[in-house]
């Protein structure tokens, strides 16, 4: 029974709905999806058209907005609006270290997760679209991953789509893993420069916790095994729009005075702790590598292999002299399955993963070039996360395809910028279609 309620400006309903876990077998297993329904409060009896909006990551749950935040406010203006909780992730069967065992083990488990790529999300989409629209195409935006998927349907499902807007997300249709993070470590680079440019009191600051944490033993108080480059993987904040200045605001505290000399302080290590914790969406380490697999090669832990190739990330060598020690940003590492309470269960399992070897194409490019569905793209000049020039060889791949390419918002436009890049995409649309 879907539940409705009340929230400033916009009434909300729960909805679940019951897919195949694997939709080549559609009389097999199943599994339990979770969406949030949102419409204006004023517009609560009207026709409207749908839209579907699917979360970045992979691995986290679409927004908890409270009343009609950031771009929610301009999406109700003409949309419902389905929040999906892709699966795995909210309250869509999540996939974490207290539910997986339930698979049984390591090797189950991987086998299990195989499952939650992109394909399957479009396919759990079209699935619950038919309930939702009673089979009418609907406009899905997608942020980041969610414009991966975005793609992926544009190539296994077009018809269910009337428009599809990208934010951030235009991935590479066959960059192999390591192409990915080859291209990433420079840009990660250019974004800790800006950084130490805007606050070059950082540099010594970082430069101190790193060596305090090389020299000493450091527990967080959830049992996080903080080192060095647990410290350096907090550049991660870098990618957004406020990033550079909660990263500074993090540095600026981070010691205290105490009887035995200066220790991390409590307040920065549980700072740390929240930022560089997986409890919450575990989903996101286990599976990130794989989004980029489409063939044979096993992703092998690919950004741990290639950040061997930029040495000048190594926190120990930077401290040998007087240089600053890089932080990294979006790349997962096996050490974080031992550094990470929430993930050292899955540590066999996530080994699995990067040593799978039977991915499946996840784009079709022939499909895409003869593309007839509006789509529209926010293409972000200056993104950490997503490759640039992936995403504008991409662009011109999709037959119609429109784009914003701008350097006014960080990866996190559509949040620090809403509402206007929303409206400014919808307007777009609305001029191609």
């Amino acid at each position: 029974m879907s539940l409705s309620y009340r929230q400033p400006g916009v009434i909300l309903t729960d909805r679940r709905f019951t897919v195949p876990l694997d939709h080549a077998d559609p009389d097999g297993e199943t599994i339990e999806l979770y969406a949030r329904e949102g419409v204006a409060s004023d517009k609560a009896g009207q026709e409207l058209p749908w839209l579907l909006y699917l979360q970045g990551g992979p691995g986290f749950a679409a927004n908890r907005f409270v009343g009609r935040q950031a771009w929610l406010d301009r999406a109700l203006k003409d949309y419902r609006v389905l929040l999906l909780d892709q699966r795995g992730t909210g309250s869509s069967t999540p996939a974490t270290r207290q539910t997986l065992p339930l698979r049984g083990g390591p090797a189950e488990q991987a086998d299990y997760l195989t499952r939650f790529r992109a394909d399957a999300i479009v396919r759990d989409c079209e699935a619950i679209r038919r309930q939702v629209t009673g089979g009418a195409p609907w406009t899905v935006l997608g942020q980041s991953f969610g414009g991966f998927c975005t793609v992926s349907y544009l190539s296994l499902a077009p018809e269910g789509l009337d428009t599809a807007v990208i934010t951030g997300g235009l991935p590479s249709l066959d960059a192999h893993a390591d192409d990915v993070y080859r291209a990433a470590y420079p840009r990660i680079e250019r974004k800790v420069t800006a950084h130490y440019s805007r606050y070059p009191q950082d540099i010594e600051r970082a430069r101190r916790v790193a060596d305090h944490l090389l020299t000493h033993d450091v527990t967080l108080p959830n049992g996080y095994r903080f080192t060095v480059e647990a410290f350096q993987s907090l550049g991660l904040m870098l990618g957004t729009g406020d990033g550079s200045h909660r990263l500074h605001h993090l540095l600026e505290d981070a010691f205290v005075r105490t009887p035995f000399g200066l220790e991390l302080s409590d307040a920065f290590q549980e700072q740390a702790q929240s930022l560089l914790s997986y409890a919450g969406h575990p989903l996101y380490a286990l599976v990130h590598e794989s989004i980029y697999g489409q063939d044979t090669r096993p992703t092998a832990w690919a950004a741990e292999r290639i950040r061997a190739e930029f040495p000048q990330f190594d926190a120990a060598k930077a401290l040998t002299g007087d240089g600053p020690v890089l932080f990294t940003g979006e790349t997962i590492h096996p050490w974080m399955f031992d550094t990470d309470p929430a993930l050292r269960p899955l540590r066999e399992t996530a080994e699995l993963l990067a040593a799978h070897t039977d991915w499946q194409p996840l784009y079709d490019p022939a499909r895409l070039a003869a593309n007839e569905v509006p789509v529209v793209a926010a293409v972000y000049h200056d993104d950490m996360y997503v490759d640039t020039a992936h995403s504008l060889a991409t662009a011109h791949a999709i037959h119609g395809l429109r784009t914003w390419v701008t350097n006014e918002f960080e990866h996190d436009g559509l949040r620090s910028g809403a509402p206007r890049v929303l409206d400014r995409l919808l307007a777009m649309a609305r001029d191609e279609a």
